[in-house]
């Protein structure tokens, strides 16, 4: 029995087979190994994804932090900002007193990242309830202040003569005036 195969078939049939065999040998030895590989690497991706994302959430909520911060003490921070004046500052506060009067401004040593200064004040006062007063009205001020205690009261007929230092925080220099 004679098959009858025509030549063209043959070499559709050779070719067919030719690329089976290279599509199997590409995927053995080609596919397959990437594909091991690409699935540790898509594995890789993912976690550094996840930490990713764990980190900007962290960022965005201490930046959340940060600005909530900034507004509830943006007095503060400009306070910190300000340049101590002493004129202004006599200007300011001389309505709790009946006569104020700073002495020299002293540099102390830097405290971290802030300028201290240390002033002598010496004042007169009706009573001591100006003297509270004026403590609260530096809590509300342009500087921020700490007063040194002792404070020294000495009662002087219808006055009372105080005496204290207050130390200046600030970021920048005093003003000398």
């Amino acid at each position: 029995m004679k098959i009858n195969i025509s030549r063209q078939s043959i070499y559709l049939l050779s070719i067919s087979m030719f690329l089976l065999l290279f599509v199997l040998l590409f995927s053995f030895l080609v596919l397959i190994p990437k594909g091991k590989e690409y699935r540790e690497q898509r594995s890789l991706l993912n976690k550094d994804t996840l930490e990713y994302r764990r980190y900007e959430e962290f960022s965005n909520s201490t930046l959340d932090k940060l600005k909530q911060l900034q507004a509830d003490n943006a007095h503060i921070i400009t306070a910190l900002d300000n340049s101590f004046n002493s004129e202004r500052f006599e200007k300011q506060h001389s309505t709790y007193f009946t006569s104020l009067k700073l002495s020299k401004i002293e540099a102390l040593e830097n405290e971290d990242e802030f300028a201290v200064y240390e002033v002598n004040t010496t004042s007169s006062i009706n009573s001591p309830q100006s003297f509270y007063e004026f403590l609260d009205a530096i809590n509300k001020g342009d500087w921020i202040i700490g007063i040194n205690f002792p404070i020294n009261f000495k009662r002087d007929s219808e006055l009372i003569t105080s005496s204290f230092t207050m130390k200046i925080y600030s970021t920048q220099k005093v003003s000398v005036k």
